[in-house]
């Protein structure tokens, strides 16, 4: 059994929803290829987070901001607002979300299902620069 581990960084994005998995399947062809194995991919922020969910129809992520909009308003008398209005929702939303997704590998590519892909949802207006540690375990 192998570890291995490699942090990629994400150029800035809008907020919303936001297919990663090309980024992390590049990433992960610089590694050493496994036969069988799992990759564990964590974000080390706050205000943003990690999901797998469907990546054919556009929709489903201006949807899926559209939800937890709605469920995580800005004009909520939060009490944590000296980064701004768009700061606690998006604490609130990561909390609901999760800071990773765990993937199984095979022959170095993910086993991801045929409809589904890896979002990186940014939850503020400008989340800048996010990082990710790749962490793979297999053989």
């Amino acid at each position: 059994m192998a570890w291995l581990q490699r942090e990629l960084r994400l150029a800035p994005r809008r907020r919303g929803f936001h297919l990663i998995t090309a980024e992390i399947e590049a990433a992960l062809r610089e590694m050493p290829p496994l036969r069988v194995g799992l990759v564990h991919v964590f974000i080390q922020h706050t205000s943003a987070s990690l999901s797998i969910n469907e990546n054919a129809d556009p929709d489903v992520p201006r949807d899926l901001e559209m939800a937890f909009n709605a469920i995580a308003r800005e004009d909520f008398p939060y009490v944590h607002t000296m980064e701004g209005p768009d700061d606690m929702p998006a604490h609130v939303k990561a909390s609901m979300i999760g800071s990773s997704v765990t993937v199984p590998i095979k022959d170095g590519r993910l086993l991801l299902g045929t409809w589904q892909g890896i979002y990186l949802c940014e939850h503020r207006d400008r989340g800048g620069p996010r990082h990710l540690v790749l962490t793979v375990n297999g053989e």
